[in-house]
């Protein structure tokens, strides 16, 4: 009979990556179990007298934020270090936590809200260099793959924690939420450390050409295949990002319960948290590229055939036709811009993609909203099929130039 050991119990995928990933990634669950506030900011912000209008504005700079902390975080990663940004983020965000509860009025609670994304989000391109700079290009996907199996395992957690939290006092969202940042934020200070090397210094030969680049965005601006890549992968994030939005409403729309729409979460965390390790595993051989328009394209058709759906099976189909494609997506696209980045420039490139992501997401929320309500249901899923499946197609048509530009920096 088999020994069960610790190390058994890892996918396969994940063995071989260094303490540092499985830090981030212990940390990211950790950090993830306390997203609570924000799927119930509507609800509490109702309990708190403000009104349908006046939310609009609250909510407007929670996504506000997560268009600026992005570009800070880039920055900051590469001129202060990968750790020092993390706590930042973190610090600021749960001290923000503590100032939308206690807010007096609507406009504080917007400047708290906007606090709270502007500083949450400007962890996430500190972390994504940090695994860069710990891991060689050929596992920087499994690394990638394993930071979102994190975040989709504390997120599926801490939906079933939020709802059970909120009915006995939003108070106690907002201590869960600040504590686990707090929390994240000790992980950090005791078990990380920047890589030597993140970072150019005086005495190494980089200097030259960190000088060249400034410490703006304009090393980012300046290359091409990254103007072409980020665009696509923009695209795709906005399709994925209708899965947040446009999908309760059509629930909604369809007369049944927000029951049905919770049921329908759950289906896609328990088969992302299911799938993911071994699609990793058994898809990381194949172009990484052809599998990133593979799964952007089921995502499309997934998003797209919620327009025909009218009861609960319907739902269901289409939740697992792009919970599919975001198991097969995993880690690629994070991955690819990681290896197009040059050592000293990997906070701004994953600042510019994590920008991507926050603009994908604050577009879903206004123009996806936008156009369900004024041009009607159909327009919104013809838009995601057609605009998904061509993004798709053309992000695995760059296969040969990513190719040829990873051969180039790995020889050089």
């Amino acid at each position: 009979m088999p020994t069960l050991t610790a190390s058994s119990l890892v996918p396969s995928s994940f063995r071989d990556l260094p303490s540092v990933v499985w830090t981030i990634f212990a940390g990211t669950i950790v950090n993830r179990l306390g997203y609570l506030v924000t799927p119930f900011l509507v609800f509490f912000l109702a309990a708190r007298g403000v009104t349908g209008a006046e939310t609009s504005y609250v909510l407007g700079a929670l996504g506000a934020g997560n268009l600026l902390g992005p570009a800070v975080g880039g920055i900051l990663a590469d001129r202060i270090g990968r750790r020092p940004t993390m706590l930042i983020g973190l610090i600021g965000a749960s001290a923000a936590q503590g100032a939308l509860f206690l807010a007096p009025g609507v406009w504080t609670m917007a400047a708290a809200a906007l606090l709270i994304s502007a500083a949450g989000s400007t962890v996430s391109p500190a972390a994504y260099a940090l695994l860069a700079d710990a891991v060689d290009s050929e596992r920087r996907r499994r690394a990638y793959a394993l930071f979102g199996w994190g975040v989709n395992i504390g997120t599926a957690v801490a939906g079933v924690l939020g709802g059970y939290l909120a009915a006995r006092g939003y108070w106690m969202l907002f201590v869960v939420d600040a504590g686990s940042m707090l929390a994240y934020a000790l992980v950090v200070a005791v078990r990380l450390k920047d890589p030597k090397g993140a970072r150019t210094t005086d005495n190494q030969v980089g200097e030259p050409q960190e000088k060249k680049d400034g410490i703006g965005y304009g090393v980012v601006f300046r290359d091409r295949l990254a103007l072409l890549l980020l665009p696509l992968f923009g695209v795709q994030l906005f399709v994925y990002s209708l899965t947040e939005v446009a999908l309760p409403l059509a629930v909604h729309d369809s007369g049944l319960s927000p029951a049905v729409y919770g049921a329908m979460a759950a289906v896609n965390a328990i088969l992302v948290v299911a799938l993911q390790p071994f699609a990793t595993a058994r898809l990381s051989k194949f172009p990484q590229l052809a599998v990133q328009g593979a799964g952007g394209t089921l995502i499309a058709g997934g998003v797209a055939l919620t327009g025909l759906a009218d009861g609960v099976v319907g739902y269901t189909v289409s939740v697992v036709v792009w919970s599919l494609g975001e198991v097969v997506v995993a880690g690629i696209a994070a991955g690819v811009v990681a290896n197009l980045a040059p050592a000293h420039a990997r906070g701004r490139y994953q600042g510019a993609f994590s920008w991507t992501w926050g603009l994908a997401r604050f577009a879903a929320l206004t123009l996806g909203v936008a156009m369900y309500t004024t041009l009607g249901p159909s327009a919104l899923w013809w838009t995601a099929l057609v605009a998904g499946t061509a993004a798709a197609v053309a992000t695995a048509a760059l296969t040969a130039r990513v190719n040829a530009r990873t051969a180039h920096e790995l020889a050089a």
